[in-house]
């Protein structure tokens, strides 16, 4: 739905809440046109009903108006006295339309200073949960985000099991374009496997001012734009298209943005020509060959343990071993391990129709160069180029794209250029050869933009085995994700600052009670 047609759909609600509460406005000595005036008749139910109107504006943000709606209806019930059970699930499951029943064939009595406590247990818990739901909902949304790591793909920079908080704010925070779903669960709803949302209505793309702008190397987490597949992994499944913020979310390294150039030669990234310089903590890891004597007894166990090798390696040959992800450091002690006498990146050679875009005779450790489209840039169009822009000008972009022989009309008119509506990026993991990035399924929009992994509060070794033999990570807890240096636990302060804070919170206590006990 476009911004009009919500505009629309805004003020129908208006008048539909006038032609409904009218009455009760005049029962509160109100006036009835209060009723139907956009915003400011929600400010003056909030004074009616004696609450805060802050609410006001929580009900124009997505999802956490949902549970704000049935609030407010009960909170409008029990005002003018309609408070038993059978009233306030009424209010609740026809919507609010109970109270315009209510407005026109009840007679009613305005309680302006009614006590404002749960009617019993039951309504003081489920309202107790409402609100607690309304605030993780709005961190959750807007400001921080809990995430996992379930791959390898940024191995030794974020691991397997690392539990992340993700600012929203720092690349300013998007808001849902899926207004009617269940809060806190991505796509799905635990135990029950089912969707979590429902697609339609859907809100027009909007996103906060930044504080920030994604820079080159950056770790990023955004939605995958290439899943429009029922099942991820199956290329010929049938298509199922997801709105933008249901898409998985995916985490990985930016490595190009908006205007660059990039290329990639036997693995190493160059960007407008120069070489990609990785900060300190970044950790590149690249599949090797390794030549072994035949002779001397080599460890496989003690060479996994020593390495902290955690993704596949082992023997294929008498005289050959193959690890499919070291980084530098691993290597140089791979060298001086007795038996194995050389040391060799695996750099891959040929065609493969897999990397984007699938019609250039490129492989995963060398293509490009490759232009990443830039917001009010334009680039000529042909047969040769429009397989990298195909996806951006029809499913990105949303215009109508056909191609008859060398003919590309965009809109119906023929074209030989195209001017890019948004900003793209090009997304990549630190484990070269084992990570479904960028080099598969081409550019990253603006749009598809979540956040940036900000903090680790937790770390398990051997959750992706089922945790038969897991184990904390002490020295990657409470650990920032970017900075420079070496990554430093502050797991030890926040122990402290705990350990002073219960100790204080334990003296006031007891001299509060003193006190309490001499009057």
């Amino acid at each position: 739905m476009e911004i009009s047609g919500w505009l629309i759909f805004i003020l129908l609600v208006q008048v539909i809440h006038g032609i409904g509460t009218w009455k009760l406005y005049e029962k509160a000595g109100r006036k009835a046109w209060e009723a139907f005036v956009p915003v400011y008749n929600g400010i003056v139910l909030m004074q009616i009903i004696n609450r805060p109107k802050y609410w006001i504006l929580l009900l124009f943000i997505p999802v956490i108006n949902l549970f704000l709606f049935p609030i407010i209806w009960i909170e409008t019930l029990r005002t003018f006295g309609k408070k038993s059970t059978l009233d306030m699930v009424l209010g609740v499951v026809t919507l609010g339309f109970y109270i315009a029943y209510v407005n026109y064939t009840q007679e009613t009595t305005y309680f302006a200073n009614r006590d404002l406590k749960a009617p019993n247990k039951t309504m003081d818990t489920l309202g107790s949960l409402s609100f607690a739901i309304v605030v993780a909902t709005l961190v959750h949304t807007y400001f921080i985000q809990p995430y996992t790591i379930p791959t390898s793909s940024l191995e030794k920079s974020l691991l397997v099991g690392d539990f992340l908080f993700v600012s929203k704010f720092h690349y300013g925070a998007r808001t849902p374009m899926t207004p009617i779903a269940a809060p806190m669960v991505h796509d799905t709803l635990p135990i029950i496997k089912t969707k979590s949302y429902l697609a339609k209505p859907s809100l027009p793309y909007f996103r906060f001012p930044a504080l920030q702008k994604i820079e080159r190397n950056d770790i990023v987490v955004f939605n995958w734009p290439a899943d429009t597949l029922f099942h991820m992994y199956k290329a010929a499944d049938k298509r199922y298209d997801k709105p933008i913020d249901k898409k998985t979310n995916y985490v990985k390294r930016c490595t190009a943005i908006p205007g660059d150039k990039i290329e990639i030669k036997d693995g190493i990234i160059f960007i407008n020509g120069k070489e990609s310089i990785l900060p300190e903590r970044a950790k590149p890891q690249y599949s090797y060959k390794v030549a072994w004597d035949g002779k001397t007894p080599v460890d496989l166990d003690y060479i996994k343990k020593e390495l902290n090798i955690t993704d596949a390696f082992g023997q294929i040959a008498n005289d050959t071993l193959v690890f499919s992800a070291l980084p530098q450091s691993s290597v140089d002690r791979l060298r001086n391990i007795p038996g194995l006498t050389k040391v060799e990146r695996i750099i891959h050679k040929g065609t493969d129709k897999t990397i984007f875009p699938g019609t250039m005779d490129w492989n995963v450790d060398n293509l490009g160069p490759i232009y990443i489209p830039e917001a009010g840039k334009t680039v000529e169009l042909n047969k040769e180029t429009l397989p990298f822009y195909k996806k951006i000008i029809s499913e990105y972009e949303g215009k109508d794209l056909k191609v008859n022989g060398n003919e590309i009309r965009i809109d119906g008119k023929v074209v030989t250029s195209y001017t890019f509506d948004k900003d793209y990026f090009w997304m990549m993991g630190d484990n070269r050869h084992n990570s479904l990035d960028s080099r598969y399924w081409g550019f990253v929009p603006a749009d598809h933009i979540v956040g940036k992994p900000i903090f680790i509060w937790m770390s398990i070794d051997g959750i992706n085995d089922g945790l038969k033999n897991w184990r904390i990570r002490w020295d990657r807890l409470f650990t920032t994700v970017s900075g420079d240096g070496q990554p430093k636990s502050y797991f030890q302060y926040f122990l402290i600052a705990l350990a002073a804070y219960l100790g204080f919170d334990y003296f006031r206590k007891k001299k509060k009670k003193k006190e309490e006990t001499n009057v």
